[in-house]
């Protein structure tokens, strides 16, 4: 894990990092309107808002923030500076997601934005030429009839669940899949050992990987969700740990 100072360097050169950090920053936002003290743990996240913000080179953006975060020492101004700070950090957003590269793009999507969801991982799938493997542990009949259907004919899908964690109506869904499409459009799933899935991903023809903060089931329905797109070797390692994972699996 990068240290605070090391994070904040590769920040001022990376706009895919800058963009990435403000998603999280936005999904990780703790409750400013709590009464007494505010908790270290909420001073450390508005200092890392202060400090993205000020990296967006928005000035009047940052004098403002500075100045909500201060009204916060006064309990009974709390509830009406949220606002204020949550429409600075998505204008801090916009303009570090205009900065980054376009197939980063997008890859926060706010809550209740289930269309954008479905339009994100539809980018994703829709680079497969060969093969997709889905994995997420709490998978159900939503990764087959929202995701699954997104990716090119003659792709091969796969889906990777948790043999304890996955619900029961995925195996009728992809029991109709294939009696449906058979293989103009294969698909297959297999249900890994209980507890030995620690990832929400998606790896497209063994080269790229992209990880998901969220199950698809409920993907951005409640709460931010993140897709990020992983470096090179992050890829390679997880796409030959999952390799291991999907020979050692059970057939749905």
């Amino acid at each position: 894990m990068l240290d605070a100072k090391t994070l904040l360097s590769k920040i001022v050169t990376d706009p895919q990092a800058l963009y990435v950090e403000v998603g999280h920053l936005i999904a990780s936002m703790p409750d400013l309107t709590v009464s007494g003290e505010l908790p270290a743990s909420t001073r450390h996240w508005l200092g890392r808002a202060y400090a993205l913000v000020k990296e967006t080179g928005e000035l009047t953006d940052t004098y403002s923030l500075d100045h909500h975060i201060k009204n916060l020492e006064t309990p009974q101004w709390r509830r009406a500076t949220v606002g204020p700070i949550l429409d600075i950090l998505y204008r801090a957003l916009a303009v570090a997601e205009m900065k980054a590269p376009a197939a980063t793009q997008g890859a926060f999507i706010p809550a209740g934005n289930v269309l954008q969801a479905m339009t994100a991982i539809g980018k994703i799938l829709e680079l497969a030429r060969r093969d997709v493997l889905i994995v997420d542990p709490y998978m159900d009949v939503t990764t087959i009839t929202d995701f699954a259907v997104l990716a090119p004919e003659g792709v091969q899908i796969r889906l990777l669940a948790d043999a304890k964690d996955y619900k029961p109506t995925l195996k009728p869904a992809v029991e109709r899949w294939v009696d449906q499409y058979g293989g103009n459009r294969p698909l297959s799933a297999r249900l890994s050992a209980a507890r030995s899935l620690h990832d929400r991903l998606i790896a497209v023809d063994g080269a790229q990987v992209w990880v998901l903060t969220q199950s698809l089931n409920g993907f951005a329905v409640r709460s931010p969700a993140t897709i990020i797109r992983t470096d090179a070797e992050t890829a390679g390692l997880k796409i030959a740990a999952y390799a291991v994972l999907w020979n050692a699996a059970t057939p749905l």
